[in-house]
């Protein structure tokens, strides 16, 4: 679930004790001893030296504040971005950490109904934005029977130290900006209720790759590697029909451009948030000679309707 970095030693100049939720934060997980137990000194948002004694037990989930933040709270269903510090609270042994790097913090959303790993969500859940916060979490709202990475035992206590450095903007409910006119030789794109209807033009199926902009967003611009919230439909060239559509299961899907076809990633990558896109990706950029399924043949051009609803 989380990344092995290097931690980059930095100077510490500040020191914090710890200290349970603030009056404000009444609905926070409370303080118990062994967050407590969990000491940290160094600035915010900087690698920070942690101490405490092996053999940490909780029964829940614990949360203690080391440094009380400002910003906006954290809630459900939000996404935060943090940087952390594992420990293996059983061994006191450190696990990972983030490289505390401006720009690259991990992304985490929020869900403390979460039915596997609740405790981190529980842990952020009602934090500041500019909080360090720190993290007790036992076997039951941690990895569970699957915690066997390399640090970790299936019953071992987790000891995060987490900066929560931003809350990451909700995603638009539909692509929003300024109508672009439509590209000549282009599937014609209509919306009735919501719901693309992609009607592909006659003639030779195209081998080349291309995009047009429909509706030209105006939020952030979408970083290679980012996290995106989409709505999108994707049609096969070839056969005119419908293998794939976000629009019709009425829910946007979110995933790394990093983890897409080429021609998909592409057509993302640099676009505005906001912004509506219809790419054509010709089988180099897309499955290939294999194909994918039974919808997509080897060498099939496909086409999709993207519209771009957020990015983290």
């Amino acid at each position: 679930m989380f990344r092995f970095v290097a931690v980059t030693t930095a100077s510490l100049v500040l020191a914090a004790s710890l200290t349970g939720c603030t009056p404000s934060d009444a609905n926070c997980i409370a303080a118990g001893d062994a967050s407590k137990a969990v000491q940290t000194t160094g600035a915010f948002d900087t690698a920070p030296t942690v101490t405490f004694d092996k053999g940490l037990v909780a029964k829940t989930t614990e949360r203690s504040v080391a440094i009380q933040g400002t910003g906006p709270q954290v809630a459900t269903g939000d996404t935060v971005k943090i940087e952390y510090t594992l420990y293996n609270g059983t061994t006191g042994e450190k696990v990972e950490a983030s490289n505390y790097t401006p720009g690259q913090e991990m992304s985490y959303p929020i869900d403390t109904a979460a039915t596997q790993f609740a405790g981190l969500s529980k842990a952020l859940a009602c934090s500041t934005v500019g909080s360090r916060v720190v993290a007790v979490i036992p076997n039951v709202d941690g990895f569970g029977d699957q915690a066997v990475s390399a640090g970790l035992g299936a019953e071992d206590t987790l000891v995060f130290v987490l900066d929560v450095v931003s809350v990451a903007p909700k995603p638009l409910a539909e692509a929003t900006g300024a109508p672009v006119a439509p590209t000549a030789g282009f599937p014609e794109v209509v919306f009735t209720d919501g719901n693309p209807t992609v009607t592909i033009p006659a003639g030779d199926v195209p081998t080349d790759y291309a995009i047009e902009t429909l509706i030209q967003g105006e939020g952030d611009v979408v970083a290679d590697g980012a996290t995106v919230t989409v709505n999108y439909e994707g049609v096969n060239w070839n056969t005119g029909e419908v293998f794939d559509s976000s629009f019709d299961r009425g829910e946007p899907a979110t995933f790394a451009t990093s983890g897409v076809i080429q021609g998909f990633h592409d057509a993302l990558v640099g676009q505005k948030v906001g912004s509506r896109v219809v790419v054509i990706i010709p089988s180099d950029l897309g499955y290939g000679d294999a194909g994918s399924g039974d919808k997509i043949k080897g060498g099939d051009t496909l086409v999709f309707v993207i519209d771009i609803l957020g990015v983290q």
